[in-house]
């Protein structure tokens, strides 16, 4: 997302670059989204695995509608819009197959299985592998689950967005559904990069979060210079502790870094190889338990769209 949109600048060379770079180091999954740009990182992927597509599981994502000019449209599973998306998304990422296809965010006005039944429709067709949804509240899950397997289930989870352990993540692994955990570093925050809202560029869409705001940005400051504390005693860097601490609740969790970088992407790698003791752990729920966060995840307009 973060290489197209949403953070700042970006230079589409060095995101190539740095892609190269995460499959020459073993990562073979790649998450993606129409509306990221929009369309423009579907592109940007397409170009950076051209030639090597047998690397990588390609995951990409429909549902929220935008145009040409960036505007959001609103949220679309109509049937007829899922077949449409799912064209446009093959012939920018210049693949035959996608991998994994969510729906990005559940549509209230369609029923899910509408939605799931075009979806399955695209797997019969051989236009798509595997199916997901996103931010989706447990009966949804269920209910598409009912209509054809779910392989997926992406939904925020971090140190400061606990939210999914009270439901969805006992749903999901009674359904036998793998959990791809975006925003594994609090959207950067939890890296401790950032000391003052200055520190976003003008144009960062994070200084609209409810998080990264006022007196919310100095009370979850607090909360990092914690983190860093154990990150310190741990000889680790903060978000190498919050993603093996994601990587520590399960085999069945995926954590997805937007790494932007090639020095990011080698940090957030280096991660898989840290070992967190029952005594780490517990230091960590300490420091870092359900509800620590000041401020919700999204400003209220988006807040309405996850757990649908």
């Amino acid at each position: 997302m973060g290489m197209s949109e949403f953070y700042g600048s970006h230079d589409d060379t060095a995101s190539i670059a740095t892609i190269h770079r995460a499959l020459d180091l073993g990562c073979n999954f790649l998450d993606t989204a129409d509306m990221y740009g929009p369309f423009r990182n579907e592109e940007l992927v397409g170009r950076a695995i051209r030639g090597r597509r047998d690397e990588v599981v390609l995951a990409t994502k429909f549902g929220n509608m935008r145009g040409e000019d960036g505007a959001f449209l609103g949220i679309s599973g109509k049937p007829s819009y899922v077949r449409e998306a799912c064209d446009a998304s093959l012939r920018r990422l210049g693949v035959d197959h996608i991998d994994l296809y969510y729906q990005h965010r559940v549509d209230r006005t369609t029923p899910i299985e509408d939605t799931v039944g075009a979806m399955a429709e695209l797997v019969r067709a051989g236009k798509v592998r595997h199916l997901g949804l996103s931010e989706a509240a447990p009966q949804t899950i269920r209910r598409a689950h009912a209509v054809h397997p779910i392989t997926a289930l992406q939904t925020e989870y971090s140190l400061w967005s606990r939210d999914p352990e009270d439901e969805i993540l006992p749903v999901v692994r009674e359904l036998g559904i793998g959990f791809v955990a975006y925003s594994p570093i609090g959207r950067g925050f939890l890296s401790g990069r950032f000391k003052t809202i200055d520190d976003l560029e003008p144009t960062d869409y994070r200084r609209l979060s409810p998080r990264f705001q006022g007196d919310n940005f100095a009370r979850n400051l607090d909360l990092v210079r914690r983190i860093e504390e154990i990150a310190r005693a741990k000889g680790v860097t903060p978000a190498q502790l919050a993603i093996a601490w994601i990587l520590s609740r399960g085999n069945d969790i995926v954590p997805i870094p937007g790494s932007r970088s090639i020095g990011h992407l080698e940090e957030n790698i280096a991660a898989a190889e840290i070992e967190l003791t029952s005594e780490d752990l517990a230091r960590i729920d300490e420091v870092a338990p359900k509800g620590v966060a000041s401020g919700e995840r999204y400003p209220s307009a988006s807040m309405a769209s996850v757990n649908a």
